[in-house]
């Protein structure tokens, strides 16, 4: 009797660290596929998953990618690869960061300082002689 292997899971191919990415202006999709450590049919299917990913097509519609485009790459790559989000999750992970985290603006002072300085020393007096 022969006996199966056990299934594995499916991890993309990702090297240990990826490379630096060179100063150009344009990279075409070959390139950021090797920069970013995914293969090009996965990042066509990113455009169309997250509006913030534009390539710039140009001559038969060949894939251009931007410096900045390809660090948002690798951060959706970290975001699923890494952290486990499914697409949707990294979407709203990524709004998030945009728009900046919910709650992080201050909040209001809802009272007089002198006021609460004046109830907590009427406190201390009446637990002092009470």
């Amino acid at each position: 009797m022969q006996r199966l292997a056990a299934a594995q899971p499916i991890k993309p191919e990702t090297p240990a660290v990826l490379p630096s990415i060179p100063a150009k202006r344009y990279f075409t999709i070959g390139e950021v596929s090797d920069l970013c450590g995914v293969k090009p049919h996965v990042l066509r299917y990113w455009e169309q998953e997250f509006t913030q990913l534009k390539s710039i097509t140009r001559r038969g519609n060949r894939r251009y990618y931007q410096h900045h485009e390809v660090l948002f790459i690798r951060r959706i790559r970290e975001l699923l690869y890494e952290h486990g989000f499914t697409i949707s999750g990294a979407r709203n992970r990524l709004d998030q960061e945009k728009n900046g985290p919910v709650g992080s603006e201050p909040l209001p002072v809802l009272i007089d300082r002198e006021k609460l300085k004046e109830q907590l020393l009427n406190l201390r007096d009446f637990l002092t002689y009470s």
